[in-house]
């Protein structure tokens, strides 16, 4: 009777002295500084525990396109290159196309070429390079440059972009994981000339007076991560709501990165059904 009532002594001493194991869905921002609550930024993410490992070395392939580099200059007197798509015939409609956190890099270069091809060469496409020319296959080296750019750079960028289209250009934005919050920026930047914008698990603007100025409705393509979580895009349907513009949107059973053909975690089943959903968008805002 003595040892199985030593052997529960010890068994209970045990879980009161020693700390318990860590859940696995513990707070993902857990050790690192975040002033008040989350910004519009990517970048705040890039030191969270385990954020660069949802972002894996895209795996390189080889890309001959037809398409063409170009500078155009901006706003802040420097200059902006990208990568150019004309259309077959002369025309105002334009697709504004964004990077990863990787660079302006070949994969969506040929992602703005599938966008090309599928709006039957009849839309000028524009893969806009955010990091003036820097592009890295290192998550490490990935989130160093997305921290390191300033924001009033990018809007330049942009802009100079919108110019370079000309004043009569109407304008639609597709971008993935930075980029896709950079192609609802573009939105708000392109004013009337806006179309309408697909954000790939991209980062939502959340104030709600800059989202009243919306010319357009807005397509989320959201995958399941701890993030760009289920509250921050619910959030972002209530701002949208709140300012009375449209939000569809659609959470992915994938990982952040999911419609990357060049990612290791590609998920083809889920990539097709946002893409169908990206280029269905696209064409009804294009008429073609």
């Amino acid at each position: 009777m003595i040892k199985p009532l030593l052997s529960l002594i010890l068994i209970l001493g045990a879980l009161y002295f020693f700390p318990k194991e860590q859940s696995s869905h513990s707070d993902p921002f857990e050790g690192i500084s975040i002033c008040h609550s989350l910004s519009d930024d990517m970048a705040q993410f890039v030191d969270a525990p385990g954020f660069a490992s949802f972002h894996p070395s895209p795996i390189p392939f080889e890309f001959e396109g037809k398409g063409e580099m170009v500078s155009f200059p901006t706003e802040d007197g420097m200059k902006a290159n990208g990568y150019f798509i004309k259309a077959l015939r002369s025309s105002d409609k334009w697709l504004f196309v964004y990077q990863e956190w990787w660079g302006l890099n070949d994969n969506i270069k040929q992602q703005a070429e599938v966008f090309y091809d599928d709006l039957g060469g009849k839309v000028n496409v524009l893969a806009i390079d955010m990091y003036d020319g820097k592009v890295t296959a290192n998550p490490q080296e990935a989130g160093k440059l997305m921290q390191g750019v300033k924001e009033e750079r990018l809007e330049s960028i942009v802009i100079g972009a919108r110019e370079m289209a000309g004043a009569t250009a109407q304008i639609a934005n597709v971008g993935w994981c930075f980029g896709g919050g950079w192609s609802l920026k573009s939105a708000l930047l392109n004013g009337q000339q806006n179309l309408g914008s697909v954000m790939y698990y991209g980062m939502p603007v959340r104030d709600v007076e800059k989202l009243k100025t919306l010319n357009s409705d807005i397509l989320g393509l959201f995958a399941t991560e701890e993030y760009i979580s289920e509250t921050v895009i619910k959030e972002f349907a209530a701002n949208m709501e709140t300012a009375g513009k449209k939000l569809t949107y659609k959470i992915f059973p994938a990982v952040h990165g999911f419609a990357n053909p060049s990612n290791p975690r590609f998920d083809t089943e889920a990539s097709k059904e946002a893409y169908e959903m990206a280029i269905g968008y696209l064409k009804e805002k294009f008429g073609v």
